[in-house]
């Protein structure tokens, strides 16, 4: 017996909101395989794993116009994908760098006693707001989850196997 998911349901086992799956079948990204007599939304389990290629590619940064396309076999290649992302992750590091500096600036001042002016302590905690909105270490281990399913979705998609996993 196939399983189903009304939207509060699926909303709850995948974190997102109601109004989240709304929105996506509302722009034609996600819709339900399926109704209720009654008109509610019902999801299967192959709307599922659609789901989570889109949570995948939308975790890689592409918007949900880019992830629409990729997914209905449009103009994303994987090499875009991929190249996508390695931006990103530069970007991350070059922002961890500045921050890096920032707080070896700081802790030479302290050690020295002296005074550490206001635009040098503002300075810091843009550099540390920005650490903490989305670090490095959470997008690559999310990035990670999602790679097997994105990788899925694009043998699929191109005809191309999958290779093998190296045994140890």
């Amino acid at each position: 017996m196939k399983r189903h998911w009304k939207v509060g349901d699926l909303a709850k086992l995948t974190g997102l909101t109601v109004r989240t799956l709304r929105f996506y079948d509302q722009i034609g990204l996600f819709s339900p395989s399926g109704q209720t007599e009654s008109g509610h939304r019902l999801y299967s389990e192959s709307d599922l794993s659609r789901l989570h290629q889109i949570l995948s590619l939308k975790e890689l940064g592409l918007s949900l116009e880019e992830i629409k396309s990729a997914l209905t076999g449009g103009q994303i290649s994987p090499l875009e994908i991929v190249n996508l992302q390695i931006g990103r992750i530069k970007e991350q590091i070059r922002l961890q760098q500045k921050l890096l500096e920032q707080l070896g600036h700081v802790s030479k001042l302290m050690q020295g006693k002296a005074e550490l002016t206001l635009e040098d302590f503002t300075s810091l905690l843009q550099a540390m707001k920005m650490r903490f909105e989305k670090p490095i270490i959470e997008r690559q281990e999310s990035w990670e989850r999602h790679l097997d399913l994105l990788g899925d979705f694009l043998t699929e998609e191109s005809g191309i196997p999958k290779p093998k996993e190296e045994k140890q």
